[in-house]
């Protein structure tokens, strides 16, 4: 019996095929982990959802922005639905939109498995939160998504402020929280979150620190798992292992097989060349 843990997929599903082949994946005995952003961008969401979907019993998977950004959209009336990407209208307009976006209503914002020994997030953790703070932080904001006020929190959920702080209340407390599970990469020591800092380590601005090497960071009992940041590539060290390495981009989607004894496997991702050359 194996877990792994897949990197963003993004609709990539010709290369999430590819590695589950890669993997001999049995859903009779493996269990897959998925680090969030399923959906956007590569030209196959449905699909891509279709499959993990039908693998539920088999799998967990985190929510990413892209994901939150898909319940948005929604919850909008038709004709602003029809204002996005195709990809995503492939989605919301399917004969089971409603079972899918039901599905992913239910997906949590953190996983943490303590008898595997390991947790997964889509992006990262605030600085002052342990495990144990970010699960009740995540449970809070899952409730809403599950009940009647999912329509309120998606209808409030973007903006970059206010920064987390223990005192926020309401919409502003949510869209925080979401903030740190979805969008972070770099923050300040407080937990300021420096969204318009996205490239790799070393080119964003002074006071910035990826959001794993804050200095004074509360500890973590468990390594984390996590994807998000495609331009920081694969990274494996401080008790954390980022596998976001850009299939959507025309890098890999990687899988991390968890364990004592941890291996990766990685397909190619999206012929992003290929798909310029023809138009």
């Amino acid at each position: 019996m194996a877990t792994y843990a897949i990197g963003d997929v993004q609709g990539c599903y010709e290369a999430l095929q590819r590695l589950l082949e890669k993997l001999r994946f049995d859903p009779a005995a493996d269990r897959l982990w998925f680090c969030g952003d399923l959906v956007n961008r590569g030209g196959q969401s449905l699909e891509t959802l279709r499959l993990v979907h039908s693998l539920a019993a088999h799998s967990t998977v985190v929510l990413g922005n892209h994901d939150l950004s898909l319940l948005a959209i929604s919850a909008r009336r038709e004709g602003e639905k029809r204002k996005v990407n195709p990809d995503l209208q492939r989605v919301l307009f399917a004969d089971d939109a409603d079972t899918l976006i039901g599905w992913l209503r239910r997906q949590p914002l953190l996983h943490v498995d303590r008898q595997l020994g390991f947790a997964m997030v889509h992006a990262g953790l605030a600085p002052k939160w342990t495990l144990a703070i970010a699960e009740q932080r995540a449970r809070e904001v899952e409730e809403k998504l599950r009940s009647d006020a999912f329509f309120k929190l998606v209808k409030n959920m973007y903006g970059d402020k206010p920064a987390w702080s223990p005192k926020l209340t309401g919409v502003d407390r949510w869209r925080a929280i979401i903030n740190v599970f979805t969008r972070l990469r770099y923050c300040t020591p407080s937990g300021r979150i420096g969204f318009e800092d996205k490239g790799r380590p070393g080119t964003q601005k002074p006071g910035m620190y990826p959001w794993f090497e804050v200095p004074g960071h509360a500890p973590r009992e468990l390594p984390v798992v996590c994807g998000h940041w495609s331009t920081l590539g694969l990274f494996m060290g401080l008790g954390i292992y980022a596998i976001d390495t850009g299939a959507v981009w025309g890098g890999q989607l990687t899988a991390l097989e968890l364990g004592p004894e941890l291996r990766l496997h990685q397909v190619t991702g999206r012929a992003v060349a290929a798909e310029r050359k023809t138009g």
